[in-house]
């Protein structure tokens, strides 16, 4: 009895060195912001329809795991490109991108881990090389930056998405012109800057000109009809009840109604 109970301890006891042993071969854990794959060795191979969230997970210790980053990265890409009229241009692009969640599975088998390298930095690339070589310099220096940007991503979008591959955004760092190249565009800029701001000033004189033409108008208008509306008779009346007005005041003495010119009154003496 002893001798069969001490025979299954050791049983026992080699079972569970053996799943300490091979624990790291029977189980995976998945980190927030990944997804994992299985390849199953003798079930048919890589598993491209399932994906695996974060969490701890157990596998058959002959099944291989492939575990992928599946948050926004982003990367910088410098390249030397030609414009339009063949003057070399050194551009700086930034751009964040992150695989498919759901798809990994197929993205895995047709490229592999090293996606970026082999996928999204040649098409960043062609992309950029294509668009810019539309435009000329200054274009690319001021007026179209964000229309090449968006195209840019739009292209690289289209086929990056057939790859399983989200790409997030695209956005141009840096353009390094040559000096000279660069200075005649500054001062074609500066002149440009010059022209609009002298073409404010002129319309904005302009536009007094003709607030003051309109107003004098007015005012012509206006004088006209008090003129025309004024006869010697209403001017008398009105002179007589100013004249009485200021004789209510404590500087006058004097009131003689009748004697001035055309018959208005005079104010005489004063305190």
């Amino acid at each position: 009895m002893n001798q069969r109970r001490t025979g299954i301890i050791v049983v026992a006891f080699v079972i569970l060195l053996g799943i300490i042993l091979a624990w790291s071969a029977l189980t995976y854990t998945i980190n927030p912001g990944e997804k994992g794959l299985v390849f199953r060795k003798f079930q048919g191979g890589l598993d491209k329809e399932t994906v695996y969230g974060q969490g701890f997970h157990i596998k058959w210790p002959w099944d291989n795991v492939y575990i992928y980053d599946v948050k926004i990265r982003e990367a910088v890409s410098a390249m030397e490109v030609l414009s339009k009229n063949g003057l070399t241009i050194k551009a700086e692009l930034s751009y964040r991108y992150k695989p498919v969640d759901e798809e990994i599975g197929y993205l895995h088998d047709e490229i592999g881990p090293d996606y970026h390298d082999r996928i999204i930095v040649p098409e960043i690339r062609s992309a950029t090389r294509e668009v810019i070589g539309k435009y000329l310099p200054d274009e690319l220096y001021s007026t179209k930056r964000e229309s090449i940007q968006d195209e840019i991503f739009q292209r690289t979008s289209k086929a990056l998405k057939e790859k399983n591959i989200v790409l997030d955004a695209v956005l141009i760092r840096d353009i390094q012109l040559p000096p000279k190249l660069k200075a005649a565009i500054e001062r074609k800029l500066e002149q440009e800057q010059a022209s609009l701001e002298y073409e404010f000033k002129l319309a904005r004189a302009q536009k007094e000109a003709q607030r003051m033409k309109i107003e004098a108008q007015g005012k012509a208008e206006a004088y006209n009809i008090i003129s025309s509306a004024l006869t010697d008779k209403i001017l008398r009346e009105k002179g007589i009840e100013a004249t009485l007005k200021l004789a209510e005041s404590n500087n006058s003495k004097v009131v003689v109604v009748g004697s001035g010119k055309d018959g208005l009154p005079i104010i005489l003496g004063d305190k």
